[in-house]
């Protein structure tokens, strides 16, 4: 595996699939730990927190360990999966024996053509913001099956191996989004919901330079109004309240693990001046950045 720096105290590091893979793949990586002294193998720089740039998709057997997902604590929990999106925060408090299955991905790796519709499926785009899919029995037999599939066919080099993990991982997404959709009531996809989507990807990409409804309306070639009532429609909130709440979780992960100063981070999230930064936070969270900091690092420790 790629050797990983620790990262600076100010930033919040971003590590690709490739520095995660043992064999450096770039797109994507399926790797099994096994027995009770098993471990998925992780680099300390690992341990503290940081984003990743693809999907992680785990099948947990056996293992009690504890991470954090944002500002979320999660208890690793046996026959359950786990899934997160790229550049949310993840920390996880130890590494200790866990033993199951995982596969990362890349977003490259879904818009290769036979994979573009995996994009649009509810695991994939988590408009719940979940991190966790409760299994039943007959559910841990099918995702273990479909998932050592994918084990057995990433570790040899047959012909059509790319073909073959696409439609087991085409297999296992559809199959995991029947169970988010029934856990987290997820609706179905249409033409509104994909503006939706759109929307939030345009947030997570121009949210430090772009504030307002109209310039992410002149995007998408549609008048505010028209985008405001479509997002309402189908979020139950203003396309208002997704910015500010995406600037909002931006500067609660700055506030929580690095120590930038107010200051650096109402520059970094572009705003004109702290004070203005401050009235906004206490707004929005109803405390202000300071006395979040210090609320979430008394619980986070």
């Amino acid at each position: 595996m790629p050797v990983l720096t620790a990262p600076e105290k100010n930033v919040i590091p971003t590590f690709s699939l490739q520095q995660n893979s043992e064999r450096g793949n770039t797109m994507i990586d399926v790797r099994e730990a096994i027995g009770q002294c098993g471990e998925f193998k992780l680099d300390p720089a690992f341990l503290q927190p940081h984003r990743k740039d693809y999907y992680l998709f785990v099948l947990v057997k056996n293992g009690a360990n504890r991470h954090w997902i944002d500002f979320v604590p999660y208890t690793v929990k046996p026959d359950t999966f786990y899934f997160t999106v790229p550049q949310q925060v993840h920390l996880k408090e130890h590494s200790g024996p866990t033993e199951g299955i995982m596969a990362s991905f890349t977003d490259e790796f879904l818009q290769l053509e036979d994979n573009r519709i995996l994009k649009q499926l509810p695991i994939i785009q988590n408009p719940a913001a979940a991190h966790e899919i409760a299994l039943s029995q007959a559910d841990v037999a099918f995702v273990e099956d479909t998932m050592r599939k994918m084990l057995v066919e990433f570790n040899t080099d047959g012909t059509w191996r790319n073909q073959m993990l696409t439609s087991w991982l085409r297999v296992l997404v559809i199959y995991l989004s029947r169970l988010y959709g029934e856990q987290y009531n997820e609706t179905c996809v249409t033409l509104n919901y994909c503006l939706l989507k759109s929307f939030q990807a345009l947030i997570a990409e121009h949210y430090a330079t772009q504030h307002d409804v109209a310039a992410y309306a002149e995007k998408l070639n549609l008048t505010p109004g028209h985008l405001t009532d479509v997002i309402k429609q189908q979020s139950g909130k203003t396309a208002i309240t997704h910015i500010h709440e995406r600037l909002i979780v931006e500067a609660k992960r700055r506030l929580l693990h690095t120590e930038l100063s107010v200051k650096q981070i109402a520059d970094d999230l572009g705003f004109e001046d702290a004070a203005y930064f401050n009235r906004f936070f206490k707004r929005i969270t109803d405390t202000t950045p300071m006395g979040f900091r210090t609320q979430i690092r008394e619980m986070y420790s």
